[in-house]
């Protein structure tokens, strides 16, 4: 099995990748159910059992199961087709109601004379669930209703992006319906997403992700998946033996464990701030694998953006609706929060790029006083990070910029000049050192593209002839000509004199 991989800190343009999929086409096909809220009051026990008595007064309605996933897609910017079947009865007529509200929404419900329409009613007092009342029937759908879902399916496959399963065990994808559906997204070079229920995973075959939480890839592989080791060696046999080539194990409070078919395993902490309600956090999370998905995201970017908003969900009082602008938000407060945490020791760099290499990625190197970031800064620093996939910036310390530069330098503390560099979107990450060159640092780091300006020569540049040797390459980016920091502050002190 493939080593274990502990992804580290960076920042990925998520928010770009939610807009990249807008318009995007996902069909959802499964168990849609109506949640129902009874909110109350309760002041006294009854005198018949020892249980609160409960006024009501409040009711509230959402949809769950696979019309929440819908919903959440088309809330994402996506355009969602919901296909599962419901009762000929008032909770199928608000459910219904609610598919058709919606702009991005197509109802391809199927009104079933025979079943009736799942429904969860869950009591609260006070923001505390007293109970859970489950109105349900889990038998397979008939031969006709199956030929009924089946055919609408096919009529809207052709121009889908994704096609989610959310299985709820709750008789629609059974296995006639489920081996149909595979088959008509693989004819039509669809994405098929799982959001399993099922004990043995073998009848999701050839999906191309499947999504248990932490209870679920127990089950099905007898793996105890409370470890990082043990979650990815659960998704390596859920891969062998079912043969979906893409396993993500949700993992709660310790987030998601992400493995492909002759990967190492990705282990993502969880995004969650505040946890008031994991309700619908998994339709959350599906939902947004799966628009990412469908706007042609990298597996690992899609896993990150749904983590995102699974975070947003659970701080969310019962089934929530997380919107494209919710996400963006989020992300940017991320972005901001995760500033200090670029600025980094050598020792954690090293450990960064080692993980980075691993993974195939190519890791650049720069370095600079960078005293006032200008016009020609950015353009070294965006060139450098277009050349590569990770972007590592060495820092000259306040001392080291003082004997380079002359006792009036640094103008901003290593510190302050650190944290500009960190805020910007191409820079990875930030070591601060204090020898006057930073041979030491390219050693231990091992660049695989080392990038300095134009004004200096191969030859000159230190480090290039240690990076050639394990096969790198180096870099001389033209400068922006007019613009350096010791021109800037020859130009404000002049100004100051006149």
């Amino acid at each position: 099995m493939s080593t274990d991989v502990q992804e580290p800190p960076q920042r990925s343009d998520l928010v770009g990748v939610l807009r990249q999929a807008s318009g995007a086409q996902v069909v959802v096909l499964g168990d849609v159910m109506l949640d129902q809220q009874v909110n109350g009051s309760a002041h006294r026990l009854s005198p018949e059992a020892p249980v609160p008595v409960l006024r009501p007064t409040a009711r509230t309605y959402t949809a769950g199961g696979a019309a929440n996933v819908a919903l959440n897609v088309a809330a994402m910017g996506a355009s969602a087709t919901l296909i599962g079947a419901v009762g000929c009865d008032a909770a199928g007529d608000t459910l219904t109601g609610m598919i058709d509200a919606h702009e991005l929404m197509t109802n391809r419900l199927y009104r079933s004379p025979e079943r009736f329409t799942t429904v969860k009613t869950r009591y609260v007092c006070g923001g505390q669930q007293l109970l859970r009342v489950d109105e349900e029937e889990t038998s397979p759908i008939a031969g006709d209703e199956q030929a009924q879902i089946i055919g609408s399916l096919r009529a809207a496959i052709g121009n889908a992006d994704v096609l989610i399963l959310s299985d709820y065990a709750k008789g629609v994808l059974c296995d006639g319906v489920l081996a149909a559906a595979i088959r008509l997204a693989r004819d039509n070079g669809v994405s098929i997403v799982v959001d399993p229920k099922r004990a043995d995973f073998t009848p999701y075959a050839d999906a191309t992700v499947i999504t248990p939480n932490e209870h679920e890839a127990r089950a099905a592989t007898g793996i105890d998946t409370s470890t990082d080791a043990g979650a990815a060696a659960a998704a390596q046999a859920i891969i062998e033996s079912a043969h979906i080539p893409a396993v993500i194990v949700t993992r709660s409070s310790k987030g998601l464990t992400v493995m492909q078919a002759g990967g190492a395993a990705q282990h993502i902490s969880t995004d969650a701030r505040e946890v008031a309600d994991v309700s619908g956090a998994g339709d959350t999370f599906v939902a947004a694998l799966s628009v990412a998905l469908a706007g042609s995201a990298p597996l690992s970017s899609a896993a990150r953006l749904a983590n995102a908003a699974a975070g947003i969900a659970v701080g969310h009082h019962g089934t929530a609706i997380v919107s494209a602008a919710d996400i963006e938000s989020a992300l940017i407060l991320r972005d901001l929060a995760a500033t200090d945490m670029k600025i980094v020791t050598l020792q954690e760099a090293v450990a960064c790029a080692r993980t980075w290499r691993r993974n195939g990625m190519v890791v650049g190197f720069t370095n600079g006083c960078f005293d006032l970031v200008h016009p020609g800064h950015v353009r070294l620093l965006a060139q450098a990070r277009a050349s590569c996939d990770r972007l590592i910036v060495g820092l000259n310390s306040d001392s080291s910029v003082g004997r380079l530069k002359g006792t009036s330098r640094p103008l901003q503390n290593e510190i302050a000049r650190a944290t500009v560099l960190a805020s910007l979107a191409v820079v990875d990450l930030v070591v601060i050192f204090g020898e006057d060159t930073p041979l030491a640092l390219i050693e231990a780091i091992q660049p695989g593209l080392l990038v300095k300006g134009a004004d200096y020569r191969r030859d000159q540049v230190v480090g290039a002839d240690l990076v050639q040797t394990w096969g790198g390459d180096v870099m001389l980016v033209e400068l922006e000509q007019g613009h350096s920091t010791s021109s800037l502050v020859s130009r404000a002190r002049d100004q100051q004199l006149a």
